[in-house]
């Protein structure tokens, strides 16, 4: 059966999905963006820096599990990738309202 789809053929709603750690705030949750955007922030830094440490730790024979080094180094740059997409999101909205008229 189709998740949101009941027997009988009714659609009820769903759930929206998160990731694990993804940062999501509820309304009213007292944090603020810059709190929140520096929390991320600071998650992706320890991701790359988990994936360098990998690749060190590979380099120099510590460790050979190739899977694990490249789970991280991909994790890392799947973030570092979403990061500066929400900078460019967030730089076309400031220059956005740079350009309205008051």
């Amino acid at each position: 059966m189709i998740q949101g789809i009941t027997n009988a053929g009714m659609i009820r709603p769903v759930a929206p999905l998160e990731a694990p750690g993804a940062g999501a705030v509820a309304p009213g949750s007292g944090k603020d963006f810059q709190s929140l955007l520096m929390d991320n922030l600071n998650e992706v830094n320890r991701l790359q820096r988990e994936a360098d440490q990998g690749v060190a730790a590979l380099m120099t024979g510590e460790t050979d599990d190739v899977a694990e080094v490249m789970t991280a180094v991909n994790k890392a740059g799947i973030a570092f990738d979403l990061l500066m997409e929400v900078r460019n999101k967030l730089l076309d909205a400031y220059r956005e309202i740079q350009e309205m008229r008051v």
